[in-house]
């Protein structure tokens, strides 16, 4: 079955906190066909945004959505990348569609300052999680209830899956790719782009 991997933007996002997770996944798909692991595609890739209008992500890039939070393809995989994350962590419309997605999707993962939206959005009570090295103590005074780990590129809780700051969200893809695909797979997408991967002692899983 094909994965759709869906994955959130919204103003000032930080860039590869989604570009990486897109790029990984993507290239797993072409590794994958290339290399004949599997018949057909393995993830479709897509961004979602409040509205289908341009996003502003930091430093000035300008992204299009290809979907909105109202009009979208079933999500399987739901990335939620971070930034300054000011405006979503206080919309009600974007904490609310990242719980409904989430209670419907495989997998949720989080990258950086995401780690808080996903928080907010009540799914990382009771789990272990992290976030960017900055942002340790304040995710810690949001979420009492969550073990908040610092110097890990990831944690994996199963259905729930946080990184680290910016290429973290690279490890932790990648991480996702072995999951969902195997070892080879994952190993040909990080030569594939030229990143160095494993590095098992910046990880916390209980799906190595």
């Amino acid at each position: 079955m094909r994965v759709n991997v869906a994955i959130l933007l919204f103003p000032e996002v930080e860039v590869l906190d989604f570009a990486g997770p897109f790029e990984v996944f993507s290239t797993a798909s072409r590794v994958a066909l290339r290399d004949q692991e599997l018949p057909e595609a393995p993830f479709s890739v897509f961004a979602i945004a409040q509205s289908k209008t341009t996003v502003r992500a930091r430093g000035g890039l300008i992204v299009w959505p290809h979907y909105s939070i109202d009009d979208h393809p079933p999500v399987n995989a739901l990335v939620v990348p971070g930034g300054i994350i000011d405006e979503p962590l206080h919309s009600t419309a974007t904490i609310d569609w990242i719980r409904r997605v989430a209670d419907r999707a495989q997998l949720v993962a989080s990258v950086c300052t995401g780690a808080f939206l996903l928080g907010r959005a009540g799914l990382l009570h009771g789990l272990s999680a992290t976030t960017h090295w900055e942002d340790i103590d304040a995710l810690r005074a949001m979420l009492p209830d969550t073990r908040v780990i610092e110097n890990q590129a990831w944690v994996d809780e199963g259905k729930i899956v946080t990184s680290a700051g910016i290429s973290a969200g690279i490890d932790m893809s990648l991480h996702v790719v072995q999951r969902l695909l195997g070892e080879n797979v994952a190993r040909a997408t990080a030569r594939q782009i030229e990143y160095r991967w494993p590095d098992d002692s910046r990880s916390s899983s209980r799906y190595r």
